[in-house]
């Protein structure tokens, strides 16, 4: 009798690990697109700090990130079961708040773009010097990293929670808590893998000897090298466009009849001979990065007016 319930409950532990499996990869390919914005605004984030402390602030964004996702999984759960429709406008507010912080990077680098190398220039002059208070630079590339991967974490943790929402609540909490654990640890894996990038190519062009292997190596490492520099400065476009793409994408899905509007639009350019195809792939992601940038620019001037009035109520006193 004691053999066959034990028998039953490691069949039932069996179907129920099956089940999250199965449960754990649709999530996974659900939230894979939100996968390669994550991972272009953060190495961007953590880029510019000296290359010994590289690889120690991208484990503490890491980290930052998954207390991120302890808050944001529970948090989750809780306002699915008590109140569900208080998802889209708080998933809309963080969506707002990146095509704000995207805008304002434009703006910056519109307006004041001799400010901003000089700014660039005593970066790396503080980065140089031994006396420079490189805490404090750390810190601010930590802080500016975990505030924006908790915006991303929230869309992943959300997208996730959707795929489950039809499931028994055991069963979201272990797949929501699998794919934190599963996504933090891909994103800052691939991250740390291309911060370091240009030491690895320097490794490799060091590499002394005459046979063809070495040569290799120093070839590739000479490549490396070249590469680097190039594709931070495509990670910072790429960063930039992601934050509008991905602000923009919620807050197309999140207004009423907006996502249906843009696939309608997309379904009609499909129909155009020769480009159809092509044309219904891409015009939703350059609809969705319009939007962002529209709400971005608004936004960013509500905050100039407000905070042009809130200092004359101040000079007026």
């Amino acid at each position: 009798m004691a053999g066959s319930s034990l028998l039953a409950l490691i069949d039932d532990i069996a179907s129920i690990l099956d089940d999250v499996a199965i449960l754990s990869k649709v999530a996974a390919k659900k939230t894979a697109g939100v996968l390669g914005d994550d991972l272009a605004l953060n190495a961007l984030q953590v880029s510019g700090v000296h290359t010994d402390r590289e690889l120690p602030v991208v484990w503490a964004v890491a980290k930052g990130s998954l207390k991120n996702k302890a808050i944001l999984v529970p948090a989750a759960l809780a306002i699915s079961a008590l109140i569900p429709w208080a998802i889209t406008p708080l998933l809309m507010l963080g969506g707002a708040y990146l095509c704000y912080e995207g805008f304002e990077k434009i703006a910056d680098k519109l307006k004041h773009d001799g400010a901003e190398d000089a700014h660039h220039a005593e970066h790396l002059n503080a980065l140089a010097n031994p006396a420079s208070d490189l805490i404090a630079i750390e810190k601010d590339k930590i802080h500016g990293a975990i505030r924006t991967d908790f915006i991303l974490s929230a869309e992943i943790v959300v997208i996730a929670l959707g795929t489950v929402a039809d499931t028994a609540f055991s069963k979201q909490v272990v797949v929501m808590c699998a794919i934190a654990i599963v996504m933090t640890a891909g994103v800052y894996g691939i991250v740390a893998g291309i911060v370091k990038l240009d030491d690895a190519g320097l490794h490799l062009n060091q590499k002394r000897g005459t046979n063809r292997w070495r040569k290799i190596q120093r070839a590739t490492g000479a490549v490396l090298l070249n590469l680097a520099p190039y594709l931070m400065k495509a990670l910072s476009i790429v960063g930039t466009i992601a934050m509008f793409m991905v602000g923009g994408g919620i807050l197309t899905h999140g207004t009423p009849g907006a996502h249906e509007w843009i696939e309608h639009l997309a379904h009609g350019a499909g129909t155009v001979p020769g480009v159809g195809g092509l044309l219904q792939t891409v015009l939703p992601t350059l609809l969705d990065v319009l939007v962002g940038i529209l709400a971005g620019a608004l936004i960013l001037v509500g905050v100039m007016v407000v905070g042009r009035f809130l200092r004359m109520i101040k000079g007026a006193r």
